[in-house]
């Protein structure tokens, strides 16, 4: 192989490299985090938190897990909804904060009867 030929294939070898790390620094840019944006690994870390609080308080029998909803944020879960008592309150509170991963819990439950009953004008049927 003459010697411009080894340049060329050299050169040629070198502009492919670059190409592969653009490439691979755009894909890394696209998965990052920002300031109002989970990162790709961030966002599938919060979904299983999620997930795993979902699943404890439905197995949790002191809780009524069907007005819950569930809600992660790099790695602050948000509970919010309706339960029947103030215990459950707590008590989803607790649950939530033992699954790992979990940095803290926004515990924005409402106890039921803590809602005013309809008035008159709410009750009235047409």
């Amino acid at each position: 192989m003459s010697e411009k030929t080894i340049q060329r294939v050299t050169a040629a070898r070198a502009r492919y490299v670059l190409a592969i790390l653009i490439t691979l620094s755009a894909v890394a840019a696209s998965c990052a985090a920002t300031p109002t944006q989970e990162s790709t690994g961030g966002y599938i870390d919060d979904s299983t938190i999620t997930a795993k609080v979902k699943t404890d308080l439905t197995m949790d029998a002191k809780v009524s897990a069907l007005e819950i909803h569930v809600k992660t944020y790099k790695g602050v879960v948000e509970l919010s909804g309706f339960v029947d008592s103030q215990f459950q309150v707590v008590e989803a509170g607790n649950v939530a904060s033992a699954v790992a991963g979990v940095r803290s819990v926004q515990n924005d439950l409402i106890v039921k009867a803590a809602v005013a009953p309809p008035n008159a004008a709410e009750n009235r049927t047409e």
